[in-house]
């Protein structure tokens, strides 16, 4: 198990990103928009400067859904590669079948 303090600083991560993503979307397409004023793009990028660091989408890191590790995650199933292992062994996982060769 991970860190309960790290997997709530992750989950606060997560809440800044989806509550600032519409203003941090607006600001960026102002910032690369060349055909704005240099002094536009200067201002969009000074106001995109000022918002929260945990605001970006970057800074929120994928971890497991049961142990809250945060290596060798599965995107596709938001679990670490051992409980997948472990889920999939059980059967719990829909279409997911042991490999023998």
């Amino acid at each position: 198990m991970a860190k309960i303090s790290s997997v709530e600083r992750n989950k606060k991560r997560e809440r800044m990103a989806a509550q600032f993503a519409a203003r941090r979307a607006k600001l960026k397409a102002i910032a690369n928009n060349r055909e704005a004023s240099p002094e536009e793009r200067f201002e969009a990028s000074l106001k995109l400067a000022e918002l929260p660091r945990n605001s970006a989408k970057i800074r929120v890191r994928l971890r497991c859904e049961v142990t809250g590790r945060s290596r060798g995650n599965y995107r596709k199933f938001k679990l670490c590669r051992n409980k997948l292992r472990e889920l999939a062994s059980q059967g719990q996982i829909p279409g997911m079948v042991k490999s023998s060769w």
